[in-house]
């Protein structure tokens, strides 16, 4: 985690890939350093937001966005049909 003093943000995942994060953690969470499944899902989500810099920013990173920024609650019936597709 941080060492900073942590932000709210919750991630939502279906059951059954709220189920594979825990079993993930729990099967390799010690092996691979990570001291909590927060910890896990930080530096994967981390990893995947310097992707998206590299490819999408020229490698630099983001301006932060400010809390409030993002629409909150669940998606729409139409943002989940278009989800998978």
């Amino acid at each position: 985690m941080s060492k900073r003093k942590p932000a709210s943000f919750t991630p939502y995942f279906t059951q059954e890939d709220a189920g594979r994060v825990r079993a993930a953690f729990l099967s390799t969470g010690a092996a691979e350093g990570y001291a909590s499944v927060s910890d896990l899902i930080e530096k994967a989500v981390l990893k995947e937001v310097r992707r998206l810099q590299r490819k999408h920013n020229g490698g630099k990173p983001f301006d932060p966005a400010p809390p409030g920024a993002l629409r909150t609650g669940r998606r729409s019936l139409d943002e989940e049909k278009h989800r998978t597709e």
